[in-house]
């Protein structure tokens, strides 16, 4: 039941941690926010984070893990991928703020001379643009409750001016409309056998310094919380003891939202806002999610082949669409996480045994290159199941040109500018470029499927649209020799003529896309291009028993 009819202006709730980083006030968000979604209600969550970058598109993923892309182009926190595969909804540029972006606005508009001659403050000019950042999702009129989290942790000098502006924002908003829920964490000492509150009530006084009260206290932990705990945490917080919440370690994120409402946490959280809603949150596709995640009846091998491969966290949005994919076939996808550098000609076919498909992983840069096209020439000579996404497809067809077509020397202008063969050349309207931040070819594009192809089969109709983030792209001086040779091009962007997807016909299940497929897979709604890509895995795993 939404909120619509009854009141005009949406409810607000901040999501803040303490203690130390990486709890998951991401996914304690996007766990409320599904249970709020569950019961009828509108809902968005939004991400404030604390360093100066404009947004995440220039940082290395060993800095931030993924750089997360939305259909509006916008580069964004890897947390706007867990708001979107929980709720199934698109998140959008204003989903995801920045300090950076937070300081280039009000300093764009001093230089306008917008203040008037004022001096310019972080109190009162950097912590309004932060509230009209806050607010303006809550203003569209499409949202009964906008979420809120605030990256890093109370104490770090860089999150005061959002703290300051959360305190403000509570005498702006008034009683019942807004609320604080902090995620902590309760340490287990198995010397003293004791769950400790100490760093928790630390925290909050921390929260408390900044004129902060959390409404609600959740208590990441690694064993239940006893009702003394919980009553010592209440007492020493000023919290009621139905305000602190259990949030115990799980065996999948996609756990949490059960766990949250058997803590009921949304019922909580609607009780302290004020809004009557009768209806009880409706869990029942998830948990029938969860009981085929939990319940495979067929397991297979897939090898991620990457650069970044030491931190999960920079392809984790391919991590979950395997998840996803895996659900849907009931099918167990154990990852062997493969670092391109240390794949050669002369040991790839020990590095790849075992595995039942290969998936060549997207990225930037010469670094682990040649160990990328080891890895697809293998694959495409042993019938392997293969699926590229983004570099990968690029090494795909340069690895094609080299040894199918011959074209000796074939590369990417990105790594080779002196390469006689530029299978993969840098987008006519990328050439003049020179500043790196928010100009690659970002968000979402239309893109034409060929009739009786596999991508016509995996997808089932003739126009998609996928999101992008990329600078070089397939040359089209080259596609006659690729078709003539026996790979299709299967994918065209209508506008631009842009080469979308390659395939080999002749191959069981060879596919690369140029396009980001892993940002649109969510639980309800698993990617196709993986689901089918799990599934003809299980096909060729069947093949070796």
């Amino acid at each position: 039941m939404s909120l619509s009819g009854q009141q005009k202006a949406p409810k607000y709730i901040f999501v803040t941690g303490g203690v130390t980083s990486s709890l998951g006030k991401g996914i304690i968000a996007s766990s409320l926010a599904k249970l709020l979604q569950s019961r009828g209600l509108s809902v968005t969550i939004q991400k404030l984070d604390p360093y100066l970058n404009v947004d995440p598109g220039t940082l290395n993923p060993y800095e931030h893990g993924e750089c997360y892309v939305t259909d509006d182009g916008a580069e964004t926190d890897l947390d706007l991928g867990h708001y979107e595969r929980f709720l199934n909804v698109p998140t959008s540029q204003a989903n995801n703020v920045t300090t950076g972006r937070i300081y280039k606005n009000v300093i764009d508009k001093e230089r306008r001379g917008d203040f008037l001659g004022k001096t310019v403050q972080v109190i009162p000019h950097i912590t309004d643009e932060i509230k009209r950042n806050v607010l303006q999702l809550g203003e569209t009129g499409k949202f009964d409750i906008v979420i809120t989290e605030i990256g890093g942790c109370v104490g770090d000098i860089e999150s005061l001016p959002f703290l300051e502006a959360v305190r403000q924002l509570k005498w702006d908003l008034g009683e019942n409309n807004m609320l604080v829920i902090h995620l902590t964490l309760i340490p287990y000492l198995s010397s003293a056998g004791e769950l400790k509150t100490k760093p928790t009530q630390h925290s909050v006084r921390m929260l408390q310094e900044n004129g902060i009260q959390p409404d609600i206290i959740v208590c990441r932990s690694e064993h239940p919380l006893p009702v003394e705990i919980r009553r010592k945490i209440a007492l020493f917080c000023n919290v009621e003891v139905n305000s602190v919440i259990e949030a115990i370690d799980a065996d999948t994120i996609y756990d949490v939202p059960l766990l949250m409402k058997k803590e009921k946490l949304d019922q909580r959280v609607l009780y302290m806002l004020n809004v009557y809603n009768d209806q009880d949150a409706d869990m029942e596709l998830w948990k029938d999610f969860l009981g085929k995640l939990k319940n495979p009846s067929d397991q297979v091998r897939i090898g991620v082949v990457g650069k970044y491969v030491e931190l999960k966290d920079a392809y984790k949005s391919i991590a979950e669409a395997f998840i996803h994919a895996g659900a849907v076939n009931e099918c167990k996808v154990k990852i062997d996480w493969i670092h391109s550098e240390s794949l050669t000609p002369q040991n790839v076919a020990e590095k790849l045994a075992n595995l039942d498909g290969v998936l060549v992983a997207p990225g930037f840069g010469e670094r682990g290159i040649e160990g990328k096209i080891a890895a697809v020439k293998h694959v495409r000579e042993n019938s392997i199941p293969f699926f590229g996404i983004c570099l990968g497809m690029q090494m795909a067809c340069i690895e094609y040109a080299r040894n199918v077509l011959g074209f000796e020397n074939a590369h990417s202008s990105e790594m080779n500018k002196e390469t006689p063969y530029p299978v993969i050349d840098l987008m006519e309207d990328q050439k003049d470029i020179t500043n790196k931040g928010g100009t690659m070819r970002l968000g979402a594009y239309e893109c034409k499927i060929k009739d009786k192809t596999l991508a016509k089969k995996i997808y089932g109709k003739a126009l998609i649209s996928e999101r992008h983030r990329h600078r070089w792209e397939f040359n089209n001086k080259f596609q006659k020799d690729f078709e003539k040779s026996g790979m299709v091009t299967s994918g065209i962007n209508p506008d631009t003529g842009l080469v979308e997807i390659v395939e080999i016909p002749s191959h069981p299940y060879f596919i690369g896309v140029q396009f980001h497929p892993e940002l649109k897979s969510t639980v309800m709604n698993p990617h196709p291009l993986f689901v089918n890509f799990v599934k003809a895995a299980i096909e060729y795993s069947s093949t070796k028993k």
